[in-house]
């Protein structure tokens, strides 16, 4: 039965429509992206292992450097033995990540949460991340930064879904728990009921995604498709590179660096989104904004991300990949000053700040699997794919623990106001700097890193080249 997930039985028959394979790789997106919805219980895992903000958002970092590393040292394994497997595998983990979390809070056992969420469902998050990108860009070759946006929207969207109902379920599993209450965490009990509901169902859904994913045959290409007309482009190539040549260029670590950038300024909210609308508006003791709609808040931050997933990588199909992020960064940048000064003034000003800075976030996931696609060609584009994504391990522990500290620092959850969070949105607008300069820096790459065309033998780089003390741009 397992044969079935193999590579050769996953190549499409003739006439086989494109526009099922996004479908597939939205579900497996949409379960992997519950990552994005863990503020909603925070505060009733700090309460239920009596630990520090920084100590429960540990998991989650573990969470994303999973994701990062697991992308990276799986990327060549998914290019190698298909979507259909990958995304098998990432169920797997994902699921028993859940599963083993729950072990954990059952027995109070905080390790155990970072062993399961953590290790084990990072790698189901990293593995179930690259799987179905390699396969769209390669059925879209057209129209690349559609195509990824197509599903990695399903990331951005998961917490859309998976907020209101974990708050649902910590109800069902707990009576006592109330959701309007901004005082009312839920039980040991109830958490657990939570997670072992969320992992089985989760496994459920993207079964469907490993059902119904296919590779088009080789040399397939959609009716119309010029290959001349898009290379014609800026930083666009004809070329193919491999993964072990990739990490060897300078635009690859510059890119590294974008993503970097972007990421750390974005996930820092993510993290801290229920709480931090509730500190921004706290009169005393008290928040205007209740725990009610601060789970609705997540679930419109979610909204937000998904959409600029999708809208924002369709726009880099037409004005190009470097001016998209361009404005993420530089437009970024305005947006988390404005945050920092003049956010705490209506809660309205608040979430459309955050939520614009959100959409920025998630369009630079969706586009950069099409920027790798520009710089690099379509041969090994999921490996190269998962090494970038080790920007988002690092950006995983750097935005948590930027706001974390310096919250840590400013006094206990439930008594914070706008003014705590300054210092850390002030220095994401330095973060953002510095990848607004990083992407400027991107060139092309060097013919001699190219692979060579069929039936060409590969030649000797130039002497010059080999003798450089410095990375290759």
């Amino acid at each position: 039965m397992l044969s079935a997930l193999d590579h050769e039985h996953t190549v499409a028959p003739a006439g086989y429509s494109r526009w099922l394979i996004p479908p597939a790789a939205l579900s497996v997106h949409l379960c992997i992206g519950q990552a994005y919805a863990t503020s909603v219980y925070k505060n009733s895992l700090i309460a239920h292992f009596d630990a520090s903000q920084t100590a429960i958002g540990v998991i989650f970092s573990i969470a994303i450097v999973m994701l990062g590393l697991s992308a990276a040292v799986g990327g060549t394994w998914v290019e190698a033995n298909g979507p259909r497997k990958a995304m098998f595998v990432s169920a797997s983990f994902w699921a028993s990540g859940f599963l083993v979390g729950a072990v954990g809070i059952a027995t109070k056992q905080l390790w155990l949460v970072y062993l399961g969420y953590g290790f084990l469902g990072g790698i189901g998050l990293g593995i179930g991340y690259i799987s179905p990108v390699s396969t769209l860009i390669k059925w879209f070759p057209d129209r690349p930064g559609l195509a990824t946006g197509l599903a990695i929207m399903g990331f951005g969207g998961g917490a859309m879904v998976a907020s209101p109902l974990s708050r649902q379920l910590l109800e069902l599993y707990d009576s006592g728990y109330d959701s309007a209450n901004a005082s009312s965490v839920a039980s040991g009990g109830a958490l657990v009921g939570l997670f072992v509901t969320l992992g089985i169902g989760y496994f459920v859904i993207m079964m469907f995604g490993v059902v119904n994913v296919r590779v088009p045959p080789p040399g397939w290409r959609p009716a119309g498709f010029d290959p001349a007309a898009v290379a014609a482009r800026p930083l666009v190539t004809n070329g193919h590179v491999t993964a072990a040549n990739a990490i060897r260029t300078r635009s690859f670590w510059l890119l590294w660096v974008v993503l970097f950038c972007n990421v750390t300024a974005g996930i820092g909210i993510l993290e801290q989104a229920s709480p931090m609308i509730q500190d921004f508006f706290r009169d005393g003791t008290t928040s205007t904004v209740t725990v009610a709609a601060a789970g609705g808040f997540v679930g419109l931050l979610s909204l937000f991300n998904m959409a600029g997933r999708f809208a924002w990588s369709s726009t880099s199909d037409l004005i190009g990949r470097r001016p998209i992020y361009l404005l993420y960064l530089g437009v970024g940048m305005v947006l988390y000053a404005l945050l920092a000064s003049v956010g705490h003034l209506a809660t309205a000003l608040f979430v459309l700040l955050a939520g614009v800075i959100l959409s920025f976030y998630g369009g630079g996931f969706a586009t950069v699997p099409a920027y790798l696609r520009d710089l690099f060609g379509t041969l090994q584009v999921g490996a190269i794919h998962g090494r970038l994504l080790t920007a988002w391990s690092a950006a995983g522990i750097a935005g948590p623990l930027i706001v974390n500290g310096f919250l840590d620092a400013q006094g206990k959850p439930g008594t914070l106001t706008a003014e705590a969070y300054r210092p850390a949105l002030f220095t994401m607008v330095g973060v953002l700097a510095i990848g607004f300069v990083a992407n400027l820096l991107i060139r092309p790459v060097p013919d001699h890193l190219h692979e060579p065309p069929a039936g060409r033998p590969a030649t000797s780089p130039p002497q010059t080249v080999a003798a450089e003390g410095s990375p290759a741009r």
